[in-house]
């Protein structure tokens, strides 16, 4: 074999998480990873199959690469974002697919932590003679499959809080009244965000003041839409509602508390939306027990778009592991809805626990991105620690 080219390691991995990130919010439940077979037997390396994971989560990236390459993958060089699986699911392991391909080197970003792979994939690949490599672009793989890793580590899915504020931090006029904060720019990357997660999220109040579709229409993604959830405690949803009258098309998932009416739940599952019952505390369903009943559903990655309530719920649980905020330049005013119900935005744009990580110009706004540092992390472990799904535990 020629000798290693980290650098053109590096390109080829580069190449696997672009590819990679075509599947999220589509592959679901499996993670969205990346393939790239290249023959480096010759002068320049050559690329003769590339792969992601395929709608639905199957076939896997690896399956799809090694197809492509057919007879040209023996001897050649597999760059994967995440460990090749080395347990029979729905399809046979990608460790054996690899293995009758004749590959001759695999570079892998991460380890998959899920018990029924974690390491015994390299291992089996090491143990029929083939290369392997762990590490390259570990990090960058790590926020690729933040979703798989957070369900499979945590039990919950990655949860992004998406927030569009103005100038002055307000999301909405006096009265609680809607009102069109940023532009066609900031809409349309909303929208791409929404075909990148397997969910998006909503409370009931936002679900009655708006009255959203939460699809995502950018030309040529409309089939990309999420799956839509509210949080209902008592099933206040009515039937003529735009989710419920669209939940035939695209999902709609209603999470009820226990107390909430069985006839109102006969309603919206015959008009096609799936009710799911989860614990609620003092009139509000418990956001941990809640995360974890998604993430029981499969749900890996999910965007939360609700109002002031339900962000600020999931911030002081510590149960947001991302931030998008699109801030205006216009400001609403004083009596203005504040984006947080009950505290200040400076709550996640100047708390420790999380960290700014870029802020862009998209259109005539401006979008800043926070994430979740290690003193995030240690509050969310703590708050995910709860005897079951209907009953919520104090932290630790």
């Amino acid at each position: 074999m020629p000798g290693i080219d980290t650098h053109r390691d590096e390109r080829f991995m580069d190449l696997a998480l672009a590819l990679g990130r075509r599947g999220l919010g589509n592959a679901w439940p499996n993670p969205a990873v990346g393939a790239v077979a290249v023959d480096t037997a010759g002068a320049a390396p050559v690329i003769v199959g590339r792969g992601w994971t395929q709608p639905g989560g199957r076939p896997h990236a690896e399956a799809e690469a090694l197809r492509r390459a057919g007879a040209r993958a023996r001897g050649a060089t597999l760059y994967v974002t995440l460990e090749p699986c080395s347990h029979h699911g729905v399809t046979p392991p990608c460790v054996e697919a690899i293995i009758a391909a004749g590959i001759a080197r695999v570079v892998s970003a991460i380890e998959d932590p899920n018990p029924e792979v974690a390491g015994q994939g390299h291992a089996r690949l090491a143990a029929h003679g083939i290369a392997v490599e762990v590490g390259l672009r570990g990090a960058a793989a790590r926020r690729a499959h933040a979703g798989h890793f957070s369900r499979v580590r945590d039990g919950r899915p990655f949860v992004t809080l998406k927030l569009a504020v103005s100038a002055d931090g307000k999301a909405g006029l006096a009265g609680r009244k809607p009102a069109a904060i940023t532009g066609e720019g900031a809409r349309a990357r909303a929208h791409l965000m929404r075909a990148m997660n397997d969910a998006v999220l909503i409370g009931i109040g936002t679900a009655l003041a708006d009255d959203p579709l939460l699809t995502c229409r950018l030309p040529g993604l409309e089939a990309r839409s999420p799956v839509r959830v509210v949080l209902d405690t008592a099933l206040r949803l009515p039937p003529t509602a735009t989710l419920v009258r669209t939940a035939r098309t695209t999902p709609v998932w209603v999470v009820a508390g226990p107390a909430a009416g069985e006839e109102a739940e006969r309603r919206l599952r015959s008009l096609g939306v799936e009710v799911l019952r989860c614990g609620a505390t003092a009139g509000r369903i418990d956001p941990a027990a809640m995360l974890r009943l998604l993430a029981s559903r499969r749900i890996t990655r999910l965007m939360v778009e609700g109002g002031p309530t339900v962000a600020a719920s999931l911030i002081a649980a510590g149960l947001v592991d991302q931030a998008a905020i699109f801030r205006a330049r216009k400001a609403i005013g004083a009596d203005g809805i504040d984006a947080l119900e009950g505290m200040p935005l400076s709550a996640l744009t100047a708390s420790p626990r999380f960290a700014l990580r870029g802020i862009e110009a998209v259109g005539e706004d401006t979008l800043e991105t926070f994430e979740r540092t290690s003193e995030g992390l240690g509050q969310s472990a703590r708050t995910l620690r709860v005897p079951g799904d209907d009953e919520p535990e104090p932290l630790r």
